[in-house]
């Protein structure tokens, strides 16, 4: 190539600017969504809503941000990750702003909802396709970096949500968040490259073979990969599971209002999901590399649904941050570990397309599961038959897992690109 990278300037491999604007753009996107946890407070008084229709507002920007991954993903595939990621950082932050305009929670679920739920389901899925691209070998603790941001948003955003709250006014803060997003996200995207190809490289910064005809990626078709076995079982345990993934999100914070914990505690613990996310992206996803995808899987489901038990029976401050840390070490190794099972199976020909479909099982879950549980409050003034029915969910999945991928996890390894097992 005539043109010098910036990697290729600074001797680094370009595949880690790819994860670095990949990394902020879930910091950014999921940070700006996590701060619902510092507004449901405010929002349920400035509109007087129950618990219920409150936790709507967030179940709703949840559902789009993964269900829009299967227009995202096979878009990216077509046109490049890049421009999505810089319409949905924009579109994230003008949604951000309108939900500070907001006259009544009708017009806080459309802007935010969409605003939030589109601005993240544009930029999600394909940048996380991308990362998915440039590795190979590291391709676990690559991918478990790029969704970090995840967990660095869950601890850095509530807590500075909270705290310009406090200072100024929920509309206020609402539009500063906006701002932040909008120029830091959008610049950051402009370093996503959609192949390594395009800088002169393979994947982990080896040399092409081959200059003049170098191997487009390999894979299978779209088609081919949501008729698979190994799919069907990935899309349900994902469905399933995500019916609790992500109650704590919108209900831990009053859950330890209700327990008499202050809100500026109840929002740090909250921010301790974010550092074991953080931990669990880290750590399980370079682990997952050497031990195994497919198992590593399994335990993610397993962890979480003792985690959630953990939490009904927990009322101390000291009980829930526990429970924050240990559910925040599964659940962040199990979204740092589903776009890389899903390459190993299914290759990186239309990966993008594969993870956008199968993230509407989140969809589905996310929509239904925050406003369940708090429709459930409304109905009975208790989390427990929420938290039981995760518990439940989580070990179904693991099952699942366990069954569909029970040829490489207890029987001698085998090709992990062939579908039907």
């Amino acid at each position: 190539m005539s043109s010098i990278s910036i990697g290729s300037r600074s001797g680094i491999f370009y595949g880690w600017f790819v994860v670095a604007a990949a990394f902020t753009v879930t910091l950014l996107g999921f940070g700006s969504a996590y701060t619902f946890s510092a507004f449901f407070e405010p929002l349920q008084r400035e509109f007087s809503a129950s618990r219920g229709s409150t936790s709507l507002v967030f179940s709703l920007a949840g559902f789009l941000y993964f269900g829009i991954g299967v227009v995202s993903g096979p878009l990216s595939d077509r046109i490049g990750s890049r421009a999505l990621a810089v319409i949905g950082m924009v579109l994230l932050g003008g949604g951000l702003a309108l939900a500070g305009a907001a006259r009544s929670l009708t017009e806080v679920y459309l802007a935010y909802g969409l605003g939030v739920g589109l601005g993240v389901g544009l930029s999600y899925v394909p940048v996380l396709g991308t990362v998915q691209r440039w590795f190979t070998r590291r391709r676990g603790f690559a991918s478990g970096i790029a969704v970090s941001g995840i967990g660095v948003g869950t601890l850095v955003m509530p807590p500075l949500a909270s705290w310009l709250i406090g200072l100024l006014d929920w509309r206020t803060s609402y539009f500063l968040l906006g701002g932040l997003a909008a120029a830091i996200g959008a610049g950051m995207s402009f370093l996503i490259i959609d192949d390594p190809r395009d800088r002169g490289v393979a994947p982990d910064g080896d040399p092409i073979l081959s200059r003049q005809d170098p191997t487009p990626p390999q894979g299978a078709s779209i088609g081919d990969a949501v008729r698979s076995p190994r799919f069907i079982a990935l899309y349900v345990a994902c469905l399933l599971c995500s019916f609790g993934v992500f109650v704590p999100f919108a209900h831990l914070v009053p859950y330890a209002l209700d327990h008499g914990i202050p809100k500026a505690s109840a929002v740090l613990i909250f921010g301790a999901i974010g550092v074991g996310s953080t931990a669990g992206r880290f750590l399980l996803g370079d682990l997952a590399d050497r031990l195994g995808r497919q198992a590593s899987l399994l335990v993610m489901f397993v962890g979480m649904a003792l985690a959630m038990g953990v939490w009904a029976l927990s009322t101390q401050a000291w009980q829930l941050t526990m429970f924050a840390l240990v559910y925040g070490l599964f659940y962040g190794g199990w979204v740092a570990l589903l776009p890389t099972v899903v390459m190993d199976d299914f290759g990186g020909r239309n990966v993008s397309g594969i993870i956008g479909i199968l993230y509407t099982s989140v969809a589905f879950g996310t929509l239904a599961g925050p406003s369940a549980a708090g429709l459930a409050f409304d109905l009975t003034q208790s989390y427990t038959l929420p938290l039981l029915a995760s518990v439940c969910a989580n070990v179904a999945s693991a099952c699942i897992v366990a069954v569909a991928y029970r040829s490489v996890m207890f029987r001698k390894k085998v090709p992990s690109d062939r579908l039907d097992r």
